[in-house]
């Protein structure tokens, strides 16, 4: 693995773990309620991602590097709450970051094990949702993925620009950054702008 992406997983694995740190928080849960709620929400999807390519064991779990990088988030969230503050709902702030950077990240990596466009957009995706679609079911909550939000949508676009890139189709320095920059533009936007997936209408199915 490059130093670039390394520095993309750990960097996306921090802000995951903040995201679902100010989560844990919010909820009342106690400190290690608080830290599985971050461990799950930033390694979450790639665990399911490495699984898929047999990649065992998962590195989220295998390296004591990222349970350090959680832990740091974790404190950052229990020292410097008032900072966290200053950005507009920091959860979900820190989330839709994450998303960029996970789904850059998951499309990269699978796509160097496989080669394949398809899976590595899909792994992509999921190493982007995975981890806050297991932090909204144990906060019980619908998981983002399943509302009208656009959450995987954006993921996918991300994945697709990495791809792109990492295949020869473009810049793959210049795919990396951009798939995340979009990613996360889109996200945010469709949050600000209150932009969302019509539902199906149930004119005739009943509980």
């Amino acid at each position: 693995m490059s130093v670039v992406l390394h520095f993309i997983d750990i960097l996306g694995t921090f802000i995951f773990a903040l995201s679902g740190a100010v989560a844990g928080v919010k909820k009342g849960f106690d400190v290690f309620g608080v830290f599985a709620i971050a461990v799950v929400t930033a390694i979450g999807g790639g665990v399911i991602r490495d699984i898929c390519l047999s990649a065992t064991p998962p590195a989220g779990l295998d390296s004591g590097e990222y349970f350090l990088v959680i832990v740091l988030a974790v404190l950052c969230v229990s020292f410097f709450q008032k900072a966290i503050l200053t950005f507009s709902k920091p959860g979900t702030f820190f989330d839709a970051i994450g998303l960029g950077f996970f789904a850059a990240f998951g499309a990269s990596k699978t796509w160097h094990m496989t080669g394949s466009f398809q899976l590595s957009v899909i792994l992509g995706c999921i190493s982007a949702v995975g981890g806050g679609c297991m932090r909204d079911v144990l906060l019980g909550k619908s998981p983002l993925i399943f509302t009208a939000e656009i959450y995987a949508s954006a993921a996918i676009v991300g994945a697709v620009i990495e791809v792109l890139g990492v295949s020869g189709k473009i810049s793959s320095v210049l795919s990396l950054w951009l798939a995340i920059i979009t990613c996360t533009t889109i996200r945010m936007l469709a949050i600000k702008y209150r932009i969302r997936i019509p539902p199906i209408k149930n004119s005739y199915f009943q509980d």
